[in-house]
């Protein structure tokens, strides 16, 4: 890789870490740039990488936020090792995704993101609406933790914005907060990937630690832009992001 390569790749960490804070989704706009800029690399490896780096700007997110918000840790934490243990299953399964599919199964990831974050606006934007049950809580966020921690073992790319949307929708908490559950979750499906793709191989240290640098401040400022100034513009900026992923992805694996 060239200068220009490696400066690409450090302004994606850094632009990751703050979207990734804010309203998720930093694998959407860091995952594809791997590829883009290390084609040579396998999904294995351009995920144990990408996750290096996440899972230290997501544990810089977590310190910010659990300043300012509220955290039920007898909940999240034991969500947060279930999270580490289905995204370590979900790493396993990886090898198992031929490099054919891995790039247009993220576009279609992308897409589907994109369409419903467009449709439904006032998702994670709004004050709570009403107070779930203990019992209601306690299954939407381990189940949320087991599924979507899978995912973001196999593939990743959109996992803190699923989190988000899942507890905005289904428990009707607000943006921030959401944020901030989604954080702690994400962390522990970050380091379950991380250690099995350790484990394995597939971790190009020099890169991930390079762009880690970047990540921590952009989840930083991306953590005090979602407590004081909320989500609304943060949402365009990641639909054209994930516009223009796709279409550049796009032209990489069919043009």
């Amino acid at each position: 890789m060239d200068v220009a390569d490696w400066i690409m790749l450090l302004a994606a960490a850094g632009a990751a870490g703050w979207v990734d804070a804010v309203v998720g989704g930093g694998g959407l706009i860091l995952l594809p740039v791997i590829l883009l800029v290390a084609p040579h690399l396998s999904p294995a490896t351009a995920l144990g990488t990408n996750k290096l780096t996440a899972s230290t700007g997501t544990t810089a997110a977590v310190v910010t936020f659990s300043r300012r918000v509220p955290m039920n840790w007898r909940l999240l934490a034991p969500a947060a090792a279930l999270a580490a243990a289905t995204s370590a299953a979900g790493a396993a399964t990886v090898s198992l995704i031929d490099r054919e599919l891995f790039v247009p199964i993220i576009m279609a990831v992308l897409l589907g993101v994109a369409a419903f974050v467009t449709l439904r606006p006032e998702i994670g934007s709004g004050l709570a609406t009403h107070r779930p049950s203990l019992r209601k809580t306690v299954l939407v966020v381990l189940l949320t933790a087991a599924l979507v921690g899978y995912y973001d073992g196999i593939l990743g790319p959109g996992t803190g914005t699923f989190l988000i949307i899942s507890f905005a929708t289904l428990l009707g908490t607000s943006f921030v907060r959401s944020a901030a559950m989604a954080k702690v979750l994400n962390l522990g499906s970050n380091i379950g990937a991380l250690t099995f793709f350790a484990a394995t191989g597939h971790v190009w240290w020099a890169l991930g630690l390079s762009m880690a640098v970047c990540n921590i401040l952009g989840a930083v400022l991306g953590s005090r832009t979602a407590l004081s100034r909320g989500a609304g513009f943060i949402r365009i900026t990641l639909l054209v992001v994930v516009v223009v992923m796709v279409v550049r992805l796009g032209w990489q694996q069919f043009g």
